[in-house]
Formats: structure tokens, sequence, C-alpha cells
């Protein structure tokens, strides 16, 4: 029938683009199964930061000064208590990050133990800014408080050394006025992830009752250490006039994030060793305020994330955007052999050709998830392939075609796989390697006699 067929060629190109586009079907299911793959990755991180204790974004410390402030209300005069926020003058920061990798069933999460010391000093409150008067100030109520917002994370008790004198800290920040600045809509994607802050978020911490001398003008000094627990990673708000910050770790892939990056950083083998320097200049909020009016502190916020380098489902997604490519081209493979060789290839066998194909993705995700990422495409690529080439070469009755067929495979298997590795360059050789792909085609088939093919 296709002999005898006057548009055989038009025919069969429409063939062969309907089965084409049939198999995106199958493509787009692999493709939603590795969303699905990649959120049970996500919920199994999840419950394992859970159990060990989550993001930490670190706010402190902060002094509370409660006072007496006369209002008007319906003609007469009522006593009503406010809250007045300071910050540091000073604030050191140094640490070490212990990570370690937990696991629950194929899926890990790092995880890690911090060991931080801080240490600064306090000026005596500027009530004059903010137009207190110092009368009207409760100075044996005043509070210093630390945002932690994962409780769980804690794992010694913090002792606040306070002007000299070591108290305990008791759980809870005193008033919800002292981070009530902290507005959830200033979230930033890269900084800090609205999700960890859930459970409390950084309305929860620490605090310590401290008694100030309103005739005290000298700094008063302060220091505390924190052992914290918290997974992915941990970041820092830059709350002192001056905020210096450096931390240590033995993690290989640290990701510096925020809005600050590290004024001097090593990453080696052996871990890494980062130093920050935020002046009050730097950040968009001053050093006191009353009640809940500050905004936006959480934008300022810096650290480090652990990374994980290899993200094998982030690989198969963009490995299967390719697979219109994979497709097309063994297609085509099979259309000039079929042209220049006069061999009839049945739609079926366009089809199984196809199916085998898209396998190849539901292959690489499933062997990826326990192989590393480029071990599992050599083994599935290799075995789609082999598979291949065996049944063309059936269909083609030549070992030389059949040997063509697989050796072009090879080369697109590892084009892609190029593209792949350069995530900054893969639209600039991808492209290279289409127009040269094209060239190829239109060079073979220049000598092809398009209507005298039609005709047979």
């Amino acid at each position: 029938m296709f002999e005898k067929h006057k548009n055989f060629i038009i025919f069969k190109v429409l063939t062969i683009g309907f089965l084409t586009l049939l198999l995106l079907i199958p493509t787009a299911m692999i493709s939603e199964l590795i969303d699905e793959r990649e959120q049970r990755r996500d919920e199994a991180t999840s419950e394992i930061d859970a159990k060990w204790g989550s993001k930490q974004t670190i706010a402190g410390p902060i002094l509370t000064l409660p006072y007496k402030k006369i209002v008007d209300k319906d003609g007469k005069a009522i006593e009503q208590l406010e809250y007045a926020h300071f910050l540091p003058d000073s604030l050191s920061i140094s640490g070490t990050i212990a990570p370690e990798m937990r696991q629950r069933g194929i899926y890990q999460a790092a995880v890690y133990n911090s060991n931080l010391k801080f240490q600064g000093a306090f000026s005596q409150p500027n009530l004059k800014d903010l137009n207190i008067s110092p009368d009207m100030v409760l100075w044996n109520d005043a509070l210093v408080s630390v945002g932690i917002p994962d409780m769980r994370g804690i794992k010694e008790n913090i002792k606040i050394r306070w002007n000299g004198k070591e108290m305990n800290a008791k759980p809870g920040l005193g008033s919800e006025m002292v981070l009530g600045g902290f507005d959830s809509s200033v979230f930033e994607k890269g900084m800090i992830e609205k999700s960890r802050t859930s459970a409390g978020g950084l309305n929860s911490g620490v605090n310590v009752k401290v008694a100030l001398d309103p005739a005290n003008t000298k700094p008063i000094q302060y220091s505390f250490d924190l052992n914290l627990n918290g997974s992915e990673g941990l970041d820092f708000v830059p709350l002192g006039g001056e905020t210096t910050l450096e931390l240590t770790s033995s993690w290989k892939d640290p990701n510096f994030g925020g809005a600050f990056l590290p004024d001097e950083r090593e990453v080696g083998k052996d871990g890494f060793l980062a130093k920050w320097k935020v002046l009050q200049l730097n950040r968009n909020f001053p050093q006191s305020w009353i009640g809940n009016s500050n905004q936006g502190m959480l934008a300022s916020a810096f650290g480090v994330n652990l990374l994980i380098p290899v993200d094998e489902y982030q690989k198969n997604s963009r490995s299967i955007k390719y697979a219109i490519l994979f497709i097309a081209l063994t297609f085509l493979i099979f259309f000039f052999s079929e042209v220049m060789n006069k061999n009839r290839i049945h739609p079926m066998q366009y089809l199984l050709v196809g199916l085998s194909l898209v396998l190849f993705f539901s292959l690489l995700l499933s062997l990826s998830e326990h192989l590393n990422f480029n071990f599992a495409y050599l083994i599935s690529s290799l075995a789609t392939i082999l598979m291949v080439t065996l049944y063309s070469r059936h269909i083609f009755k030549s070992s030389r075609m059949s040997l063509l067929q697989a050796g072009i495979m090879i080369i697109v298997y590892g084009f892609i796989y190029a593209i792949l590795q350069l995530q900054d360059y893969s639209l600039l050789v991808g492209s290279i390697g289409l127009f040269i792909i094209l060239a190829i085609v239109m060079f073979i088939s220049r000598k092809i006699n398009w209507y005298e093919i039609g005709e047979r």
C-alpha cells in the first residue's frame, strides 16, 4: 500500500509526528512521577527536621524596657504599659557547625549541631530619642531576649552573663512585643523560608530578667553560649551596631545566602571558614523602637546553608525535558534508513522503539535514587541503546545500519549528559548542538530526490 501511495513522504512524516506527540503522554506521566518522588523526599526530610530541629534563625539579644504611658481615653487619663526595645552597640558571634547526614528510608537530610558564642555590649538606653521619661520606666523589670525559631534544637541550658552576673534563661520572649516586629511578609526567596518559621517561628525564644541602674553610664557587657541543633542552614539577624560573625565547619559544600555574603571565606576539602561584618548602616532598621512597629528585620538575615550538591531529582527533571529530542532524533535515524535503504518500517515498530526511549527516564529515576546519578545515567543509556540496537538489527536487516544507529544514539545520550553537567552554558551548548545536528541532516539528505520517493 505504501509503495503505491503518491504522498508517501507526507504520510510517513505525519505518522512519525503523531507518534512523537503520542509518546509525550507517558513522558508527562514520568515527569509527574519525578515531582511526586521529589515531594516524598521533601516530606521525609521534613520528618527528620521535625525530630532533630529545623532551620534556625537567631535574633538576639534585644533589651526590652517596660514603661508606663499616660493616654487619654474618653476624657480620662489612663496608665498604659508600653515596651521600648534597644539593640546592642556590638555583637560578636563565633562558632562551629558539626554536620551529619540523617537517613529516612532512601532519603537523606543534612542536619547539624552548632556551638555558638555571643558577646558584646549595650550602651545605657537612650530614652530621649524615644520621648520616654526615665521616671516612667520600670527599671527592675527589664528583659533580655533571644529569638530562636525551633526551641526543640536547644541542647543545653542557656546562661546569660549580664554585666558580670550569670543568670539562667527562661523559655519564651517575655512579651509578644519583643519580636513582634518580625513580619512574615518580608520573607524573601533564597533568604529565609517562611515554612521554616512555622510552629512559633520568631515568636519563640528565651529571656532573662535584668535590673538596670538608671544612673549607670558605662557600657553593659553581655555574653552567652548556645548549643543548638538544626537542619539545612543557620542564619543570624545583624542586631548589633556592628555585627561580626565567624563560622567554621567540616561541611564541604556551603551555600552562603541571605542579605550579606562573607567578607572572607575559605572552602576546601576539610570544610569552610567564613567571616562577616555588618554595620548598622548596612541594614534598614534602627537601634531602638517602641512596641512592635519595627518591620523588615528578617530581610537583613544572613548565614550559611548546608548544600547537598547532588540533587538527583533536579537532574532527572532537566533530563526529561529533552525527551522529545531523544525520540525525534531516533525516529529520524529510522526514517532515513527507510528512505535510503528502501526498508519499510511499520508505525507499531516506531511506537515500540519510542516506548523504550521513554522508559529510559523511568529507569534513570529509579536507579538514581539508589546510585550515583552519573552511574545511573550510564546504566540506563547503555541498556536503552542495547535494546533499541538489537531490535533495529531485525528491522534494518543490516548490521551496518544498526551499528550506525547505535553510534548516533551514543552521541545523542552523551550530548544530553554534557548539557546536564553544564548548567551555566547548557543553552549555548544545546543551541550549537542542535545547529550541528540540523546541518548534518541537511548534508545527508542533500542528494535525496523526495519527489521520486513519493512517487514510488
